[in-house]
């Protein structure tokens, strides 16, 4: 009984798969699908078009300055200062660096990953969202919001003013 209802689920996915793709087809592309259990031959099928976001990249360049930045610190304040890290005594000799002991670096490194990729996520994020918004937008209306009575004041206004608002308005609409 078990193994028939397994095998029906099956055959459902395959039927709802069978069904977006032809949607898709026929130009249909923003999908939402619920289902009980996550399914991931219809995830594949709804994600495959979707554009991938540029922050992932800030947050890997922001972590992998962070392991660097993080190995460089620790391996020279380990040299400069002679602290014996792991049992083991950094020196500088002619042919590279001896008696290096990374594994206790690694937990520094691993934070300054953390913490260097949160901050160019963040930074990502800010810098290609385009925000802060310097200047204002086209549709951004400097008197504000309407206030109840506002609208018989701006009707009082002088002919001459009521008409230069109108051209205004309408100039801005034929661009």
């Amino acid at each position: 009984m078990a193994t028939e209802t397994i095998l029906g689920v099956f055959a459902h996915v395959d039927t709802t798969v069978r069904a977006l793709e032809e949607l898709r087809a026929r130009g249909y592309h923003d999908l939402t699908v619920y289902t009980p259990i996550p399914v991931h031959e219809i995830e594949e099928v709804l994600e495959r078009d979707r554009p991938v976001s540029r922050v992932r990249l800030f947050t890997l360049l922001g972590g992998l300055t962070g392991i660097a930045s993080a190995f460089l610190i620790t391996i020279w304040t380990s040299m400069v200062w002679g602290q014996v890290t792991g049992g083991k005594f950094l020196q500088l000799v002619p042919g590279g660096i001896i008696g290096s002991s990374l594994p206790p670096f690694f937990i520094i490194a691993f934070e300054m990953m953390v913490l260097f990729a949160g901050f160019a996520t963040v930074i990502g994020m800010v810098v290609l969202g385009r925000l802060p918004r310097l200047r204002p937008s086209t549709s951004y209306d400097p008197r504000g919001p309407l206030r109840p009575g506002a609208r018989r004041r701006r009707a009082r206004a002088p002919a001459n003013r009521r008409r230069r608002r109108s051209e205004v308005a309408m100039r801005d609409r034929a661009a």
